[in-house]
């Protein structure tokens, strides 16, 4: 299924909320759930056909001897879960269209949910009584019959990027953004931490619906992981948000990602004990939030090992001193969070608003710390409008457990991704894959990695002899080749810089900040001119700003003798 295919796909999947707009007994806000779990049940059922044959094979094989397994632990050994028949979607959609169709829906959700203990309180049930009006019961056949149309030879990664578009398309309503993190930007992400499989333990501790666990799950089938490394990778998620836990839940299981996903507010709850445990740390947790207790928290390792934010001490009245400290704001509980969930060799990236990068006070000793300790390895500055959410640029941070005990200890990357965008729409901007590509290849070569380097440029060339669009292939090359013209790292201006902890402008000099423009400087663009030329051109301009500013006193001049006209004066 080529690009162009899969977005018309999507496209008429998405004609399923026009039809609930136009006869569903619910507000636009809440078309999620029912279609999320069709998506779902749609998925489950289509997964399912591609094990079927083979995990019946086993059953047969060994029933009756020692080695046999019930048809439901040979499936989930398989594909993950086991769906019994009452879930099956090709019945679900020839039953009758009716209001029955809505006790169908509930019944397969229930059966999946009494089969697959992970699943238990998580599927959509009784919404679906809701698509079956009076006036219209045939509504919910309508839109089951919409998910039909899902090819049945789909791959896991394409199904996924149709959750992706409803998830993002859901995300745009009233607070959907709290769930979800652009793709493009959480691809970027993976693509610099470079997740690797086997035994490995994940966390993303404000996980919304799961996107970070399923697109480092993706990036490893990609680079041909194997299935029992893929099995072994575990990811362990937080969110406080029930319904937001329920679609974080169903993302892992459409994508066959293991792990758990823990209902609580990461603040003031550890259930995975995670000082010093990670391989892998990633989150986009809310910016700045400000009435979490002092009280609850000084005392937690996650958060006081380089110190927790706190107000400047002043005097305070009586009405005062009753009110329960708050930390002031909690960005950088978050940055604390990841740091010290790491172990020994964890890396982690998290997206943070521009501000904590130059914040002061407590915040600024906090930095300060995990600077001079050296683990910070990475940021990134973010261009505008990438989020449903927030319009302002935000900052990536990425962190290596291991870089202190490396010669890259007393510097850091810097990154200045903000004119690297791809315009989705007037309010909106991604990463393309090329882009993700293109900045991703700044850290492999920054870490020495040049083989990296001439294998894209390679992929280009092949791409520019056998694709369309030659121009944009072609466009793709340059942008490698004028920066990093001999396949090896070199600061950029305007793009990217080491920065060093001393010398002149290093991380000391700028205050201990951590704002990527302070360090990639800004280009200035070659005008072509020549020296006569460039003069002349001056010359021509400040002729024609004098005689718009005559033309401005003449203007000044004559209002002023119309007002004295006007009252006599």
């Amino acid at each position: 299924m080529t690009d162009i295919e899969l977005k018309q796909l999507e496209e008429k999947l998405w004609h399923s909320a026009d039809l609930l707009r136009a006869g569903a007994h619910m507000s636009a806000v809440s078309y999620g759930e029912p279609i999320l779990g069709l998506i779902f049940l749609r998925y489950a059922d289509i997964r399912y056909k591609q094990f079927k044959q083979e995990i019946e094979e086993e059953y047969n094989k060994y029933k009756g001897t020692r080695m046999e397994k019930t048809m439901k632990e040979i499936a989930i050994e398989k594909c993950g879960f086991y769906l019994p028949k009452e879930a099956y979607f090709d019945e679900i959609n020839e039953a009758t269209d009716d209001a029955n169709k809505a006790t169908l829906v509930k019944n397969a959700m229930i059966a999946i949910e009494t089969e697959n203990e992970s699943m238990a309180g998580v599927l959509p049930k009784d919404v679906y009584g809701q698509l079956v009006p009076a006036e219209e019961p045939e509504l919910l056949s309508n839109v089951i019959r919409v998910f039909k149309d899902i090819p049945e030879d789909i791959s896991i990664d394409l199904f996924g990027k149709i959750y992706e578009y409803f998830l993002g398309n859901f995300a745009s309503g009233k607070d959907g953004g709290e769930y979800y993190t652009p793709a493009s930007v959480v691809q970027y992400m993976i693509e610099v931490l470079q997740p690797t499989p086997g035994n490995k333990q994940f966390l993303d501790p404000a996980c919304g619906s799961g996107g970070m666990f399923v697109q480092a799950a993706r990036y490893m089938h990609n680079h041909n992981a194997s299935e029992e490394d893929l099995m072994n990778f575990r990811c362990y998620g937080v969110e406080k948000d029930p319904d937001t836990n329920k679609i974080a839940k169903m993302n892992l299981l459409l994508n066959n990602v293991r792990g758990e996903i823990t209902e609580a507010n990461s603040f003031y709850s550890d259930p995975y004990n995670a000082v010093g445990r990670f391989d892998y740390v990633m989150a986009n947790p809310p910016f700045n939030v400000d009435e979490v207790n002092y009280e609850r928290v000084k005392d937690d390792p996650r958060f006081n090992e380089y110190g927790i934010p706190r107000n400047k001490t002043k005097k305070s009245s009586k009405k005062d001193s009753d009110k329960k400290e708050t930390v002031p704001n909690a960005n950088y509980l978050w940055i604390s969070y990841f740091a010290t969930a790491l172990n020994e060799h964890g890396r982690a990236a998290l997206v943070m608003a521009n501000s904590a990068s130059d914040a002061g006070k407590s915040e600024l000793e906090i930095r300060t710390k995990m600077i001079e300790e050296g683990i910070i390895s990475q940021m990134v500055t973010l261009p505008s409008n990438m989020f449903t959410t927030v319009t302002l640029p935000a900052t990536l941070w990425f962190f290596d457990k291991n870089k202190p005990n490396t010669d890259k200890k007393d510097e850091i990357l810097f990154i200045d991704a903000r004119n690297v965008f791809t315009q989705v729409d007037r309010a909106h901007r991604k990463f393309s894959d090329e882009q993700i590509k293109n900045l991703g290849i700044i850290t492999r070569l920054y870490e020495g990695d040049t083989q990296a380097y001439q294998n894209l440029l390679n992929e280009y060339k092949t791409n520019l002899e056998t694709l369309d669009n030659k121009e944009y292939w072609q466009e793709q090359i340059d942008w490698l080749q004028e920066r990093f013209p001999d396949g090896a790292y070199q600061d950029v201006i305007g793009l990217c810089k080491v920065a060093k902890l001393e010398g002149e402008d290093g991380i000391k000099d700028q205050d201990y900040s951590l704002n990527a423009g302070r360090y990639v400087g800004v280009v200035i663009e070659d005008d072509g001119m020549t020296k006569e030329e460039f003069k002349e051109t001056m010359l021509s301009l400040n002729a024609e700003l004098e005689k718009l500013n005559q033309e401005a006193k003449e203007l000044e001049d004559q209002i002023s003798l119309n007002i004295q006209g006007l009252f006599g004066e």
